[in-house]
């Protein structure tokens, strides 16, 4: 591999991961204006039009073919694009300011909760490393979440349904991630695209029921007015642009290498959220630095012992020649 796709490679799957760790103080405060449901439906909503005309473009008709698998891209669909946006962004809208944090942190974590759901769900147990990386990183996030009160735990009943909605909405996307190993044959895109309309259909049925019982309403034109940089700025960089550029980036540098990108997710929030004025505590910049140390160790012994695998196999198949 050339020197320049790698480096074209780092910076897609950099421009993804500030793309998302922008996402949250964003949101921030399209929320103060606009509910969630209304906030997903429209943004992905767009989305889901320019991913159908880009599949249409460089597959052609055959691409929308289901063959078979339309229950399995319902479900992937709603975990990424009804649980995960709706729930992430409603619990973040529910806990204030300190939401947005708490939010960027949880996306952190999608490489730890990924391992604990294969224990759980598949029975694969996790190494002593990953064990430990999992235990460094949960560390980290109650710093984040508790400011260093521990009277936090105290209160936890107020702030307990938020949290539970940003975690069930965060193992949403990484149970959509997991799913896309179920369409190897697939292109990215492709199942990128078909997800995408179905999850945001989901979404946009739920907002019409919501609305009909009289739960959420409709916003005003003035509303979409007022959060009109807020949307376009959603469905462009961590819509469109972040989930290509990830993906390309991914395809090239491997998923073991373009995982450590997410460590930028809680860096950018973390200094965008400076600018704004917001008093981060020392509790936000330790709790962040200690969800990223997780991450780098809890990758560099995933390389260790991928280069012990493949140098055992290589040794085999000298005895093997030798033989």
């Amino acid at each position: 591999m050339r020197r320049n796709q790698i480096v074209v490679g780092m910076i897609a799957c950099l421009i993804a991961s500030m793309s998302w760790g922008a996402m949250f103080p964003v949101a921030d405060h399209a929320l103060e204006y606009i509910n969630p449901l209304y906030f997903s439906t429209i943004r992905y909503g767009a989305v889901s039009i320019v991913l159908v005309i880009l599949l249409w473009v460089k597959e052609g008709k055959k691409a929308f073919r289901l063959e078979g698998k339309g229950k399995l891209l319902v479900f992937f669909g709603t975990m990424a694009f009804t649980v995960y946006n709706v729930l992430v962004f409603l619990g973040q809208m529910l806990m204030g300011k300190s939401g947005v944090m708490v939010a960027s942190i949880m996306e952190a974590l999608m490489p730890m909760i990924s391992i604990a759901i294969l224990w759980g769900y598949k029975h694969v147990k996790p190494k002593k490393y990953m064990i430990n990386s999992m235990i460094i990183a949960f560390v980290g996030a109650i710093f984040v979440i508790t400011k260093g009160d521990m009277g936090f735990f105290l209160t936890l009943k107020h702030n307990l349904v938020s949290l539970a909605l940003i975690l069930i909405g965060v193992v949403g996307w990484v149970i959509y991630t997991m799913g896309g190993q179920t369409f190897n044959d697939w292109s990215t895109l492709r199942y990128s695209t078909l997800t995408c309309v179905f999850g945001t259909a989901v979404t946009g049925i739920i907002t019409i029921i919501m609305t009909i019982q009289g739960v959420v309403s409709v916003p005003s034109t003035e509303t979409i007015f007022a959060i009109k940089y807020d949307l376009l700025f959603m469905m462009t960089l961590p819509g469109i642009v972040a989930l290509l550029s990830w993906n390309y980036g991914v395809k090239i540098l491997s998923s073991i290498n373009g995982i450590l990108f997410i460590n930028f997710v809680p860096i950018t929030t973390l200094v965008i959220m400076m600018i704004q004025g917001y008093n981060i505590t020392i509790f936000d910049i330790v709790g962040t630095l200690l969800v990223i140390s997780a991450l780098i160790w809890n990758n560099i012994c995933q390389r260790r012992e991928e280069n012990t695998i493949l140098q055992v196999m290589h040794e085999e198949e000298e005895l093997r020649q030798a033989v």
